[in-house]
């Protein structure tokens, strides 16, 4: 395997920060150089990080006020604001266990993670997108008008805080929150915060697996601060940056890869309340966003929308989006692209190469070299052997920004005996210890970015009465890697439309998840079957493909 010591990328050694990597002494560090820069900007809410230092230490107090401290589960439910980050940076300031909340979650996913993570205290909007969440945690987890909040189907659960004024006598308003911080005193504050060490666990990310159940990846505050700051050397950001991205926050990509690492250079984040291609290109040009990173299947949209030859955008000079870019500095060929591998347990990338440059066409389709700092060993999955250069096999990892651990899943089911994870995904080092990912070894969709299980999905559709059978995979897209697809089956006699399996699906799952396309079949013979009498999901692939892949 690569020797992480090797020169590869834009460094030979790891990039730690200076200072005791925590969220205190982060903010603090960011806000002492970069006082009046803009961190984030929403509209007409921007805040600099200075603004953001006070903000956090605010919320900060009011979490302790209220008995919030090391270790307690504070659920965050929040769309990409000025405001998610100083809660996000307030639960770090005082060492609790931020719980990582998805906006797209219907009631039963919310349902699901609230109790999983044992929240105690959630911190929430109470609308976003169409998004009613007050009326969503009354359906599932609150049932008086105590504000001390004490339910079985939630046992942890304690109080809800809402950003914005709250109609319900059981959610406190964030107001109410700070005006209860001003009881605690900056000593106290910093007596806590110089509690906090880098060990302490931080942050947990939900991700799909290849179950019906997600999985909770734990990450360290030093885990969280030091590696958007090792991947730092291998980016071209600096300090005059404003990036645009409708990344979630909630997912690693949004948290490590963007907000860390634009703390570290003292850049600036552009938000907004929805994608529009419009909308967007306007926000390009009004905020002079210099890096645009997004899906792939967005460039096209903001290519082809009417506006993008009337908007100003000479100042965009990096991202994701190579289509927005300078002609002179377009990569046209994808296989020519810096690609990366990386994944919720590891905090992002754990492989790279240096971004904004091509690759030599020796190295085409490559996704880099491993990051300094963490180790790979590319396994036979039949015999359990190492793999030589070039011969594929399931990338096992481990090293610095490893997770550290699932919640509620026991080490031993989580790691090998000698601390290695198992990704799931196959791939090989050529002899140069380039990277070259082959795919997936389990099932799991990558749809525009996101992960999703198909079993969670066939559970949902198994739940209608007219349903004898649901199988899910994903099916190729140019742009989105995959869209979801499904294959039902119906009880003799049963009519169900595929719109009405879709209308069904989108009240249970988030968005993302809802199958684009859906195929009845009116009898189980009518999909392929193994001699074994089990489906043939390759044969279900094959099929669903055939039928709406592009």
């Amino acid at each position: 395997m690569p020797d992480p010591a090797d020169p590869g990328l834009g460094t030979s050694s790891v990039e730690f920060p200076l200072y005791e990597p925590t969220i205190p002494h982060m903010i603090r560090a960011a806000a002492e150089e970069h006082g009046d820069r803009l961190l984030a900007v929403l509209d007409d809410h921007r805040m600099t990080y200075a603004d953001a230092d006070a903000a956090s230490a605010a919320i900060a107090k009011g979490l302790l006020a209220i008995g919030v401290g090391k270790g307690t589960r504070v659920g965050l439910l929040a769309p990409n604001s000025p405001d998610w980050i100083a809660a996000w940076l307030a639960i770090g300031r005082i060492g609790a266990l931020g719980i990582l909340l998805n906006t797209y979650y219907k009631a039963r996913e919310l349902d699901w993670a609230l109790r999983h993570a044992d929240v105690q205290v959630l911190l929430s909007v109470s609308r976003h997108l169409g998004h009613d969440y007050l009326a969503r945690l009354e359906e599932i987890a609150v049932h008086d008008d105590d504000p001390v909040i004490r339910t079985p189907s939630h046992p942890f659960l304690r109080s809800v805080w809402i950003w914005g004024e709250s109609d319900r006598s059981w959610a406190g308003s964030m107001d109410d929150l700070l005006a209860g911080g001003e009881a605690i005193g900056d000593d106290l504050l910093a007596a806590v915060e110089a509690e906090v060490s880098p060990a302490d666990e931080f942050a947990v990310v939900y991700t799909s697996g290849s179950t019906a159940a997600p999985k909770g990846a734990i990450h360290t505050q030093g885990a969280v601060v030091r590696h958007a700051h090792n991947l730092w050397p291998f980016r071209d950001l600096v300090a005059d940056d404003r990036m645009y991205t409708p990344m979630p926050m909630f997912w690693i990509g949004g948290m490590s890869f963007t907000l860390v690492a634009v703390v570290h250079a003292g850049a600036g984040l552009v938000f907004e309340e929805r994608f529009d291609p419009g909308a967007t290109l306007a926000l390009i040009e009004r905020e002079r966003v210099t890096i645009v990173a997004g899906w792939p299947h967005m460039a096209k949209l903001l290519t082809e929308h009417p506006d993008f030859p009337k908007r100003d955008l000479s100042s965009v000079r990096g991202g994701s989006l190579y289509e927005l870019l300078p002609a002179e500095e377009q990569i046209e060929d994808p296989e020519l692209r810096v690609n990366s591998l990386g994944m919720t347990e590891t905090l992002g990338p754990h492989t790279l190469d240096m971004m904004g440059t091509p690759l030599a066409e020796e190295r085409r389709g490559s996704f880099g070299r491993q990051v300094p700092g963490m180790e790979h060993r590319i396994v036979d999955p039949a015999t359990g052997e190492g793999c030589p250069p070039g011969q594929r096999g399931e990338v096992w990892v481990r090293g610095y920004a490893l997770m550290a651990g699932l919640y509620k899943v026991e080490r031993a089911d989580a790691f090998t005996p000698d601390g290695w994870y198992r990704t799931g995904d196959s791939g090989y080092f050529d002899d140069d210890g380039h990277f070259y990912f082959t795919g997936r070894m389990g099932d799991l969709i990558k749809s525009s970015g996101m992960n999703i299980a198909p079993r969670e999905i066939e559970l949902v559709i198994e739940e209608l009465d007219e349903v004898m059978h649901a199988f899910v995979c994903g099916v190729p897209h140019p742009s989105r890697m995959e869209d979801v697809a499904a294959a039902v089956v119906l009880r003799p006699g049963q009519p169900l439309t595929a719109e009405a399996l879709q209308a069904f699906a989108a009240e249970r799952v988030a968005s993302y998840k809802v199958p684009r396309h859906v195929a009845v079949f009116d009898a189980p013979d009518e999909l392929p079957w193994l001699d074994s009498g089990k489906i043939d999901l390759m044969g279900v692939k094959r099929l669903l493909t055939g039928l709406f892949g592009d």
